[in-house]
C-alpha cells in the first residue's frame, strides 16, 4: 500500500509540476492536471506527434516511453547534461518544478525538431565542402557527447533494458539438480517465458539489476523487502495444462537457511530434514551461525517440475502410478525411479553412464564397493544390465518399513497414515471460488494456504478452526493451485514434500535449451 501511496502522490506532483513547464512553453497550464491530455501536450511540446503518448497505455514499454519523453522535456530547456537527464529520469517531478518555477529557464521549442533542424545544417555544410562552417557548428553543437557520456548512457541503457526483459519477458534459468532428469539434465541452461502464463508484475522494487536473490562474492540478498507492491497478473497467453513443465518461486522458500550447497527452508529443519541430509548445515543452524533469511513471494528460489495436477483435479498415486480425475496419468517416456544395484563381479564400469545420461547426483556409492542406489529410466535400466548379466537391479520399495518418507505433506501421519512417495492420496488440488469443509482431521492440507498463501490469521484451539477470530466449519479459496513433481519420481523434492503451488509463485514456462554442461559444470564439458 505504502509504494501505491508514493505513486499516487509522485503522479499529482508531476501534474502539478507540468502546469508551470506548459504556461512557460505557451500552453495552458491546466492541461498539466488532466490525466491523458497532458501526456499528448507534453509529447507536441519535445517534438512528437500527440499521438506518441498512446504508447504509455503499453506495460513495459511505456516505463521507456515515458524514460525518454523525461529527456528530451529537459533539453527542450536547454538542460543537455548527463545529470539534467539522469534526474529527469530518476525523479522527474523535481527536474519539472525547477524550470517551471526558476524565473531564468525558458523554453527554447521542441528539442527533437530543432535537433534534426542543427544536424540538417550539419549535413550541408558537409555536402557543400564548407569546412569553416562545419567546424564551427561542430563546435558549437550542444547536442553533442563526449564518448565518456556516450559509454556510459550506453552501459545504463542496456543493463536497463536487460533487467526490464529479464524482468517482465523472458529470463535465463539452469537446472541444478536432477529432479527433472530424463526431460531436463543438471547444467541445462534454459530461456523461460514470463509472458506465457501471464507476466508477474514486480513485488520487490527495491533490488540489485540483473540478480535475483543473492550477490555474488558478499552472499547476501540482493534487494530490500520494503516497500513492495501487492501481487498482480497480466492476461496470460496460454493457461497452464497437465504435464507442462512450469518454472515457479519455492512455495515453503519464505523463511530460509542459506548454504553455498543449496538453500533449507525453516520447515525443513523444523521437521529434522536438515539433521538426515547435513549435519553439519543441521549444527550451523542450530548454533546460530547460519542466519534466518525471510524472503518475500517473487525472490524465493526457483524450481521447476511438472505440473502433474491443475486447479480442481483430484490426485491420486498407487504403485507408482499417478491417477488423475480416477484415471491413469500419461506417464512420461524418461520417467525414473531408484534401484539398487549390485555388481557382484566387481566394481562397476561408469564410463558410459554420462553418455546414458546418468549424472552424479543418479548413481549414488553405499558402504559396499559394490552395490550403488541409482536413479534409471527404463531405458538406461536396460543399458546398465546389459552390462553383465550377473548384474542384479531391485527397485527400492518405499512402503517398506525404513524407506517410508516420513517428511511427506501433509506432516500429518495420524489423520494421513501409510502416505508414501509411492502411494500417495487421495488429494485434492484446490481451485479458485471452491469451498471445502475443514476440520481437525484435514486441516492439514489447508493450514499454509489459509495462514501463509492466502494471509488469514489462523487458530487451532479445543478442536476447534478458528480463521480471523471467527470460528470456521468451511473454507473458500482465493487463488488457483498446483500440483508439480518431478520426473526423477524417487529424486525430487516436489509437492509429495511441501504441498501445493499457490498462482502467485508461478514464474513461467521454458521455451527451449540453449546451453547445458556436464554436470553443471564447464570445467566436465559441454554436452
Amino acid at each position: 500500500m505504502s509504494i501505491l501511496i508514493f505513486v499516487l502522490i509522485s503522479y499529482i506532483l508531476l501534474s502539478i509540476s507540468l502546469m508551470k513547464v506548459f504556461e512557460k512553453a505557451g500552453e495552458a497550464g491546466w492541461k498539466g492536471l488532466v490525466p491523458g491530455l497532458n501526456f499528448v501536450v507534453w509529447s507536441k511540446l519535445v517534438g512528437r506527434k500527440g499521438t506518441y503518448a498512446a504508447w504509455l497505455l503499453f506495460p513495459i514499454v511505456n516505463i521507456f516511453i515515458y524514460a525518454g519523453l523525461c529527456v528530451d522535456m529537459v533539453r527542450s530547456f536547454k538542460k543537455y547534461s548527463f545529470w539534467h537527464s539522469a534526474i529527469a529520469v530518476i525523479y522527474a517531478p523535481l527536474a519539472f518544478f525547477y524550470l517551471g518555477y526558476k524565473k531564468e529557464e525558458t523554453y527554447d521549442g521542441p528539442t527533437l525538431e530543432k535537433e534534426a533542424a542543427y544536424a540538417q545544417q550539419i549535413h550541408e555544410a558537409q555536402q557543400s565542402g564548407n569546412g569553416r562552417q562545419l567546424q564551427k557548428l561542430i563546435a558549437a553543437n550542444p547536442y553533442k557527447k563526449g564518448a565518456v557520456r556516450e559509454w556510459v548512457e550506453a552501459v545504463v541503457f542496456a543493463v536497463f533494458a536487460a533487467a526490464f526483459i529479464r524482468m517482465f519477458l523472458i529470463e535465463a534459468y539452469v537446472i541444478p539438480t536432477s529432479s527433472m532428469e530424463g526431460s531436463l539434465l543438471v547444467g541445462d541452461f534454459l530461456f523461460v517465458s514470463k509472458a506465457h502464463y501471464g507476466i508477474r508484475m514486480p513485488q520487490t522494487v527495491l533490488m540489485v539489476p540483473l540478480l535475483h536473490n543473492r550477490t555474488p562474492i558478499l552472499n547476501r540478498e540482493s534487494y530490500i523487502s520494503k516497500p513492495n507492491l501487492p501481487y498482480k497478473r497480466l492476461p496470460a497467453l496460454e493457461k497452464i495444462d497437465n504435464n507442462d513443465p512450469v518454472v515457479f518461486n519455492y512455495p515453503e522458500g519464505d523463511s530460509v537457511y542459506v548454504f553455498p550447497e543449496r538453500t533449507w527452508s525453516v520447515n525443513d529443519y523444523r521437521r529434522g530434514t536438515v539433521a538426515m541430509g547435513n549435519e553439519f548445515h543441521n549444527m550451523a543452524i542450530q548454533s546460530g551461525r547460519a542466519p534466518l533469511v525471510v524472503r518475500p513471494n517473487d525472490k524465493k528460489d526457483h524450481y521447476i517440475k511438472r505440473c502433474i495436477a491443475i486447479s480442481g483435479d483430484s490426485l491420486q498415486i498407487r504403485d507408482k502410478q499417478v491417477y488423475i480425475n480416477g484415471k491413469p496419468a500419461q506417464n512420461r517416456k524418461y520417467l525414473q525411479y531408484s534401484y539398487t544395484v549390485s555388481f557382484p563381479n566387481g566394481a562397476v564400469n561408469q564410463r558410459n553412464f554420462e553418455k546414458w545420461g546418468i549424472s552424479e547426483e543418479d548413481n549414488r556409492p553405499t558402504r559396499s564397493p559394490y552395490i550403488r542406489v541409482m536413479y534409471l529410466s527404463d531405458e538406461q535400466k536396460a543399458k546398465v544390465q546389459q552390462m553383465d548379466s550377473s548384474i542384479m537391479i531391485v527397485p527400492v520399495d518405499y512402503g517398506a518399513e525404513g524407506n517410508s518418507r516420513s517428511n511427506l505433506f501433509p506432516h500429518d501421519p495420524v489423520h494421513f497414515p501409510n502416505w508414501n512417495i509411492d502411494d500417495y492420496g487421495p488429494i485434492y488440488v484446490p481451485k479458485k471460488g471452491v469451498t471445502v469443509k475443514i476440520s481437525p482431521e484435514n486441516i492439514a492440507l489447508y493450514r499454509r494456504i489459509i495462514s501463509n498463501y492466502e494471509g488469514n490469521k489462523l487458530e487451532e484451539k479445543d478442536g476447534k478452526i478458528y480463521i480471523n477470530g471467527q470460528e470456521a466449519g468451511q473454507y473458500t479459496f482465493k487463488m488457483n493451485y498446483y500440483w508439480m513433481m518431478g520426473d526423477n519420481r524417487h529424486n525430487s523434492e516436489d509437492s509429495r514434500v511441501w504441498g501445493f503451488v499457490p498462482e502467485d509463485h508461478i514464474v513461467g514456462k521454458p521455451l527451449f535449451i540453449w546451453f547445458s554442461t556436464k554436470n553443471a559444470s564447464i570445467r566436465n564439458g559441454i554436452n
